[in-house]
């Protein structure tokens, strides 16, 4: 019987398990198929506190890890829950056939990439179509090849300059007349000579499924119904994010979109089960925000633990 499970180790995971460790509570940390989360897709993270200069996401994320090591968190690598039950306080989780007790939960699973939904997406991903440009930016088949990046955050401007570096020209595309990003990154996109916006339109297709690889894209104008074809060797898709919850359903209250809904600071509709970061967060997902609600989830699940004592 463990006192807390830590599901998740991106910065609300690894943060709840620092604080967790040196609660002395030994907590167990359950990295997910992903460990580091979405943060370590990232290149370089420059609104980190503490990182003048900035930080290289999976470094960040290993300095967190060790940290938390260091007060005695216990890691599992690799492992991810696919079932749990909630409904007695003697909470299980089972990671395959492995069944796991705890008197508490930290859920810090964090979000998955957002699909376009398109067939041609699904039967091209690896093959031109990818969710993140550090990870498949530099690869032979992109370089000095126009690129197409999808979306209109932070995170699609941070794609497309970086993808500026490998490809002939970028062309952002958004389906608003303005980018969504932070006033400072959209500046600095605008502004790169590579990167030209394709303004209030949509992916409608994916080319070319019959030659197995991308070679274009099909884009339509959300004010004029106009299409437009664009030759390109790539897709990056930054469309936002779904938050990594359904295995949760039926156990824990969430919304429509599967954010855990948490009614007291970081507790959920299960006593004893609390929720940290982006898979709670659909405001401001920022890793520091993360952070600190990995912290509040600890001291949380610290302070029921001491409750049940009593």
């Amino acid at each position: 019987m463990e006192n807390v499970i830590i599901i998740g180790s991106g910065c609300a995971g690894w943060t709840a398990a620092l604080y967790a460790a040196r609660a002395n509570l030994n907590p167990l940390l359950l990295t997910g198929a992903q460990p580091g989360g979405l943060l370590t897709t990232t290149s370089i993270v420059e609104n980190y506190p503490g990182f003048p200069d900035g930080v290289d996401g999976t470094e960040l994320m290993m300095r967190m890890q060790k940290q938390a090591e260091r007060f005695g968190t216990r890691t599992q690598y690799g492992v991810t829950v696919t079932r749990v039950d909630f409904s007695r306080p003697r909470f299980k989780l089972w990671a395959d056939d492995e069944l796991f007790e705890s008197k508490t939960v930290i859920i810090a699973v964090g979000a998955s990439h957002r699909h376009l939904g398109l067939k041609s997406e699904e039967l091209l991903e690896r093959k031109g179509v990818t969710y993140c440009a550090t990870c498949d930016g530099a690869l032979p088949v992109f370089r000095n090849q126009p690129l197409v990046v999808v979306g209109g955050g932070d995170s699609a401007c941070e794609e497309a300059t970086y993808l500026t570096h490998f490809g002939s020209e970028i062309y952002l595309v958004h389906r608003r007349d303005t980018l969504r990003a932070s006033k400072i990154m959209a500046d600095r996109t605008l502004k790169n000579p590579k990167i030209q916006p394709v303004w209030d339109s949509v992916v409608e297709e994916i080319h070319d499924v019959k030659q197995d690889k991308v070679t274009g894209v099909r884009l339509r104008n959300v004010k004029t119904g106009a299409t437009q074809e664009l030759a390109c060797a790539g897709v990056f898709l930054a469309i936002g994010h779904v938050p990594s919850t359904p295995v949760f359903k039926g156990q824990i209250e969430t919304d429509a979109d599967g954010y855990i809904i948490c009614r007291e600071r970081t507790s959920t509709s299960v006593p004893g089960v609390f929720a940290a970061g982006d898979c709670v967060d659909r405001t401001y997902r920022q890793a520091v925000t993360a952070a600190g609600s990995g912290c509040a989830a600890a001291i949380d699940a610290e302070r029921y633990l001491a409750k049940l004592e009593n």
